[in-house]
Order: structure tokens, then C-alpha cells, then sequence
């Protein structure tokens, strides 16, 4: 059988968010299937670690890479100059990248990559000019030279096609797969003292921490609260790993004075996320801009309300099953879903984000792509 590369150079571990998340429950579901294949996992010296317990599972091996994927800049010279050279000595014909950064130019190798959204694109101003313009090029590069496409959403589709020229028949909605667990018994009385919260006497939110994020918002929803008193928890998490915008985040929280109100976790382990999605009294997902985004579908999961807006492919991945509001940015809009009775008991598929489901789906369109593309 031929060997598969799956390029997993960009992963800086706690560091790039949902991304994680995505291949890590991608590659933990592919070991459970029993289907055979042969991945060699292509990593760089400062993740390959994270990684290696696949290893114990004989349809995986490694291939690691003298570069570090914390060295952004040289990481992506190397993999231009370098990557698809490498590849070609190693046997590798074919190459997954999960995410969009890819060689320029194919070199003797297919690729195939996942998209996950094109959020440069529609908010340039947040990106440093380099990053926005070879974020494009990345785009581009797809569009000509990869030979398959997974969006993560319909949304995510019709915007590569609305914007980029894409071909529909390139491309293939392959949903992120998710995967929660209970929390175990005491697992938020360990907890309970650090974050100051008592169950169901919160509001949690899972974010990284950048504009279109529209976290801002949840603090001035909070203030409103506090000042108001009404009668609705004082108290709001927001976990996630941190952005350009969390210093101007923080300073808005001490200006308004919050600092007792509002607490920015950092990055948690899926233990104590799950805990605090399960008893918090709602989770509050402000976002105005996603790809795919995955917290308010573990919330649900688990049985946390969720409150959320309407905007891109929020309500599709949330199969119109959450609390919505109309305005994202209207204070009030947030209040009056906040003062409802919520339920966590919704109509909600899982079925359709079941890991075990999503990895044999990227198994097929991987295997189907090595047969026709590899030599």
C-alpha cells in the first residue's frame, strides 16, 4: 500500500486553536478504525513529541523535520525550498496538509489541503500585511495547484468559490470532527476555587482572543450587568489561546472595572474545559466570523445552552439548534437571551461531528486521492 504524507509542520502545540483540535480528533479517530492505510506523519523538532504515541499504532510512522514550527518565518522558506524535495526521497508522492499553508508549487508531489476558512481575506485589517498577502498566495496556490480541497463548511465552500474562483467539483464538506467527554466526578470542586465560580453561576466562553471574535461585546454585556444589577451572573470565563487583540482586551476589562467580573483562563486542558462547558449557566459564543467553530457544538454536546449569533456558518454547524441573536454587537439583543429560561436539551445531530464518522470520511477522500494522483 503506498504511503501517505500527512504534513503536520505548522501545529505549535496550545497555540493555534481549533486547528488542534481538528487533527488531533481526526488522527485519534482514524486509530480506531479498522481499515487499513500507511500515514507517515511529517512533523517539526518542536512538536514531533505530541505526536508520537500514534506511533504505536503500526499504520503510522514519522517522519521528523529539523525545523521548528514555533519559527514561523523560516519554517515556511523551508517548506517552499525543501518540503516537497524531501518528500520525493522519502517515497511520499501524495501529501495531506490540514490546513492551507502548502508549497507553492507542487514539485512532484499532490496535495490536497484542507481550508478552513478564509478569514484574511475578510478582515485584512486585523493581519500584518505580510501574513494577509501570503495568505493569498496560499489561496491561490490551492486553487491551481491542489489537486483536492476539504472545506470544513458549505460556508466555508461557497465562499472559496465566491471569492477565490474555485471549482465546485474541487472541493468536498468534510464537517470537523468533535469529541467530548463527562467531566469525572470532582473534577469542578478542583476547580471551583481557582476560577471563582460556583455551578451554574457563570457564563462561559471558549475564544481566541481577536477582534472579529466580538468579545468585546460580552464585556459590555457584563458591565450592564454589573452596574445594572441585574439579576443574571456577574461572572464570565473566556479560555482560549491569546491574540494581538488581548492586550487592548484586558485594558478595556481594567478601565471598565471588571477585573473581578470578567477572567481570562488561557489556554485549558480538554478536562477542565469540558467541566466548565457542563457548569456554566450558559455558554456565550459572540463570534461574527467563523469557519466552521467548534465550542458552541461541544457546549451543546454536553448540555450547555448555548447563545450565539447568526452570522456565516454558525447556524449551519449548529443545525439552527442554539439561542440566536439578532444584532452580535447589540448589547440588549445579548441581555434579553441571557434573562430567557435556557434548556441545553435541543434536537442536535450528533452523530454528524462523531470523530469515528469524520475520520473514515477523510480516509475515503485521502485513499480515492493517493490512488488517482500518487505514481
Amino acid at each position: 500500500m503506498k504511503e501517505i504524507a500527512i504534513d503536520l509542520l505548522w501545529l505549535r502545540p496550545k497555540k493555534v486553536g481549533g486547528t488542534e483540535f481538528y487533527i488531533r480528533n481526526m488522527l485519534d479517530g482514524l486509530m480506531r478504525l479498522k481499515e487499513e492505510f500507511r500515514f507517515v506523519l511529517v512533523t517539526a523538532s518542536d512538536n514531533a513529541d505530541t505526536f508520537e504515541h500514534y506511533l504505536a499504532d503500526r499504520r503510522f510512522r514519522m517522519l521528523k523535520v529539523n525545523i521548528k514550527s514555533e519559527e514561523i518565518g523560516k519554517r515556511l522558506l523551508w517548506q517552499n525550498l525543501f518540503e516537497n524535495r524531501l518528500l520525493r526521497k522519502n517515497g511520499l508522492q501524495v501529501c495531506f496538509c490540514p490546513v492551507f499553508f502548502r508549497p507553492m508549487l507542487n514539485g512532484g508531489v499532490a496535495w490536497m489541503n484542507t481550508i478552513h476558512d478564509i478569514q484574511a481575506y475578510h478582515y485584512p485589517k486585523y493581519h500584518p500585511f505580510y501574513e494577509v498577502a501570503y495568505s493569498w498566495l496560499c489561496w491561490y496556490s490551492a486553487r491551481f495547484f491542489s489537486k483536492k480541497i476539504i472545506a470544513i463548511s458549505e460556508y466555508v465552500k461557497q465562499d472559496l468559490i465566491q471569492h477565490f474562483k474555485f471549482r465546485a467539483d474541487k472541493i468536498q464538506v468534510i464537517y470537523n470532527p468533535i469529541a467530548v467527554e463527562e467531566p469525572a466526578p470532582g473534577t469542578f470542586a478542583a476547580i471551583r476555587d481557582k476560577y471563582h465560580v460556583e455551578e451554574q453561576e457563570y457564563y462561559y466562553t471558549i475564544s481566541q482572543l481577536i477582534p472579529h471574535k466580538n468579545l468585546m461585546t460580552l464585556v459590555n454585556v457584563m458591565e450592564v450587568i454589573k452596574n445594572g444589577e441585574i439579576d443574571l451572573p456577574h461572572r464570565l470565563l473566556i479560555s482560549g489561546v491569546s491574540g494581538f487583540h488581548s492586550e487592548k482586551l484586558k485594558e478595556t476589562i481594567r478601565q471598565k472595572g471588571l477585573e473581578d467580573v470578567i477572567q481570562l483562563t488561557g489556554f485549558v486542558e480538554n478536562e477542565v474545559k469540558f467541566s466548565l462547558l457542563k457548569n456554566c449557566r450558559a455558554f456565550l459564543f459572540p463570534s461574527v466570523f467563523e469557519g466552521f467553530g467548534m465550542p458552541p457544538i461541544e457546549a451543546m454536546l454536553l448540555g450547555a445552552p448555548v447563545i450565539t449569533t447568526k452570522c456565516t456558518c454558525i447556524p449551519e454547524v449548529t443545525q439552527n439548534q442554539a439561542n440566536y441573536v439578532n444584532d452580535p454587537y447589540s448589547v440588549q439583543d445579548w441581555i434579553n437571551q441571557m434573562k430567557k429560561p435556557l434548556s441545553g436539551k435541543t434536537g442536535l445531530d450528533a452523530s454528524v461531528y462523531e470523530k469515528g464518522r469524520i475520520s473514515r470520511q477523510y480516509l475515503s477522500c485521502i485513499l480515492e486521492f493517493a490512488e488517482r494522483y500518487g505514481r
